[in-house]
């Protein structure tokens, strides 16, 4: 299995294919067997010479690799950094890079959270300077910065995305030159776009979106398990506001819309509003959803 993985996303790298593939077939193998391998990075810098991680990040992913799965989720989760048991953001992206080796979707999965939500941790909130009104460019801005990472990780587990090297050497680093293109795009964009509908004082829906949304839930089986209705779902959910589709991409991935707890990342805090309003994008998606998925039916 790890060598039909390799073959379909690492044999068609540019230079000399087919020593890449052996060596990284090699370099698989001998993580199986339980020697505990690093994977050197892939991009060179304009020196030409490879990325290489900082040797404390080298040294901890390999002591890392000997522990169990879950004992390495309980050392990612956690947050203070000043924890001896703090694992960094670098060494997480490394792990979950790896999962493209055993198409385990569940250990893709536990790790992905963790780390996404460290990615929204280092986005500025969407609120102002005020700290009361909301800077619908930093709400843009967050979504551009997750969106462009989401898009590189799912790639990079078909085939190897050296711009995630980078993340690898210095996340936060990485991150902020997200945000900074980000920011960028959104300035440009600015006047051309118009605010998103927001009820500041009620947040209220109509009872005819109320009824709508009920308690549908799009990713439920038996039809989620249709390529066919999961296709028309993906459409669906692409025509959504940007905020919304930000929201069902949340809950899809489990995340909470809000907790007492106030160490649980949850679309509340991600997106920086109120739990109130949160709720209300959501039956406005799931609405939107239920009606274009029945209109597709009936053509």
């Amino acid at each position: 299995m790890i060598i039909h993985d390799i073959q379909d996303g690492e044999a068609m790298l540019s230079g000399s294919p087919m020593n890449a593939h052996v060596k990284m077939v090699h370099e698989a193998l001998s993580c199986a067997a339980g020697e505990a391998i690093v994977v050197s990075l892939r991009k060179r810098g304009l020196n030409g010479e490879l990325y290489k991680r900082d040797p404390k990040v080298e040294s901890l992913i390999g002591e890392l690799m000997v522990l169990s799965r879950d004992e390495l989720i309980a050392r990612a989760a956690i947050k203070k950094l000043s924890d001896p048991g703090y694992v960094p953001s670098e060494c997480l992206v490394y792990f979950i890079r790896a999962t493209r080796y055993d198409n385990n979707e569940g250990w893709f999965e536990r790790l992905y959270r963790i780390l996404m939500e460290r990615v929204l941790r280092s986005v500025p909130r969407s609120l102002s300077s005020d700290g009361k009104t909301e800077s619908l460019t930093r709400c843009v801005v967050r979504d551009k910065v997750f969106s462009r990472f989401v898009e590189m990780l799912s790639a990079d587990r078909a085939s190897y995305v050296d711009k995630l090297d980078y993340f690898e050497v210095r996340f936060d680093g990485a991150v902020a030159s997200l945000r900074r293109d980000a920011q960028e795009q959104a300035w440009r964009d600015e006047n051309r776009s118009q605010p998103l509908e927001y009820d500041e004082e009620s947040g209220e829906l109509t009872a005819e979106v109320e009824t709508a949304a009920g308690a549908y839930d799009p990713f439920a089986p038996p039809n989620f398990d249709d390529p066919v209705y999961r296709s028309r779902l993906d459409a669906a959910i692409e025509a959504l506001p940007p905020e919304q589709i930000r929201i069902i991409h949340m809950l899809k991935e489990g995340f909470p819309i809000d907790s007492k707890e106030p160490d649980v990342m949850t679309i509340s805090k991600a997106l920086g509003r109120s739990e109130k309003t949160i709720r209300t994008y959501r039956d406005k998606a799931i609405a939107a959803l239920r009606s274009a998925l029945a209109d597709g039916e009936q053509q």
